[in-house]
């Protein structure tokens, strides 16, 4: 008697290990990432609000410079449509989630609401931009490490010299705390001393809430 044939694999597997840069390229592709010099340009016409976080806004407010791997803009997750319709045919957004890709187009509209978006030109072309999607209770910035925590966009985000809404140190901080990778210490080291108390005890608490024991509450 024939029998069934297996399922299809998960389209969403478990989380594995992060590849090495070098096998990353050679599976997924490389690198040309834009920069606070070039994202304005590149993000002229959508009306929605967006902001650099990561590395770049850690350097946005010490004035230290280091290496970027990638930039990072976010916006709230509600608008992630919005920002699909805005790219229109002149770049490719693909959905990253648990470490799986998928494209990011009318075949596929839904993502989870604190997955990321990569985007490039065509296949043939590095990715240039990362969008980790933030989440939003009823229009207001929401921590995806904490729910239950929301804020006014404009009490997480400041406006630099330069014109662009980038991440408040401590909430690039806090989300660099769950990764702790050797560049997030880095940007630790040179942000923390820099940091008012007012925005250390912001800090403080929302590590506590992720992690109680997490080891960086020593040093806050």
């Amino acid at each position: 008697m024939p029998t069934d044939p297996p399922p299809p694999p998960s389209p969403e597997p478990a989380a594995v290990a992060h590849l090495p840069p070098a096998a990353f390229d050679r599976w997924y592709g490389g690198w040309d990432p834009l920069t606070p010099s070039t994202i304005a340009e590149f993000m002229d016409g959508f009306d929605r609000p967006w902001w650099i976080t990561g590395g770049w806004s850690v350097e946005a407010f010490t004035g230290v410079s280091r290496p970027h791997e990638d930039m990072d803009v976010s916006i709230l997750a509600s608008d992630a449509e919005a920002l699909r319709l805005f790219l229109g045919d002149r770049w490719t957004p693909w959905n990253v989630d648990d470490s799986w890709f998928r494209p990011f187009d009318d075949r596929f509209p839904e993502v989870r609401p604190d997955s990321q978006l990569w985007i490039r030109r065509d296949a043939q072309s590095p990715w240039v931009l990362d969008v980790p999607l933030t989440p939003d209770t009823r229009g207001r910035w929401t921590n995806k490490r904490n729910p239950e925590h929301t804020e006014d966009l404009d009490d997480v985000t400041w406006v630099a010299p330069d014109g662009l809404r980038y991440a408040r140190a401590e909430v690039a901080l806090m989300f660099k705390a769950a990764q702790a990778r050797e560049k997030d210490r880095w940007d630790a080291a040179v942000c923390l001393p820099k940091l008012s108390e007012e925005s250390r005890a912001w800090l403080r608490g929302a590590v506590a809430a992720m992690d109680p024991s997490h080891a960086w509450l020593s040093s806050l």
